[in-house]
């Protein structure tokens, strides 16, 4: 009975020495796998999705998504958790999600406009996103796991 259960254990720890790879430093100084395939079977980097609300969609990214999303020009990276736990390098804005609404005056203008959004673990940023969709705009993205989800891709945080 325990051959089996042996036999499996070394089996994964052989699959994931051979998943290894050599690593590269990205311009954020966390460390970058060439192969993504560990993160993407846990689930945390999995691929981008739409999420369908009332008025509209957004996209929902993961972490490795949002990072490249984030350095395109004319994107506004928007912080909406509260309290304060830090943010993401780049940040542009920080507005509550429960006031983003109420403070669309800091947001650009043009409904169009790229807006990337993000907290501390998804859920108020989805809510900060459904609000925006509601409002009429129509490039929204969320990271998907939020900050908690940055941090365990080995991305950095500032204000921590």
């Amino acid at each position: 009975m325990r051959r089996p259960l042996l036999l499996a254990l070394l089996l994964g720890v052989l699959m994931l020495a051979g998943c290894g790879g050599e690593e590269t430093e990205d311009p954020d100084g966390a460390a970058n796998p060439k192969s993504d395939a560990l993160r993407a079977s846990a689930g945390s980097d999995a691929g981008s999705q739409r999420i369908s609300v009332s008025g509209g969609s957004y996209t929902r990214v993961p972490p490795s998504e949002f990072r490249a999303l984030r350095e395109e020009e004319g994107v506004t990276l928007v912080n909406t958790h509260i309290p304060f736990q830090g943010k993401l390098p780049r940040t542009d804005l920080a507005v509550p999600y429960n006031e983003i609404g109420k403070r669309v005056d800091e947001l650009p203008e043009d409904k169009d406009a790229k807006i990337a959004l993000y907290c501390l673990g998804g859920s108020m940023s989805a809510d900060a996103a459904e609000t925006l969709v509601g409002l009429g705009y129509t490039n929204v993205w969320d990271l998907e796991g939020g900050m908690e989800a940055w941090e365990e891709a080995g991305l950095p945080l500032e204000g921590v």
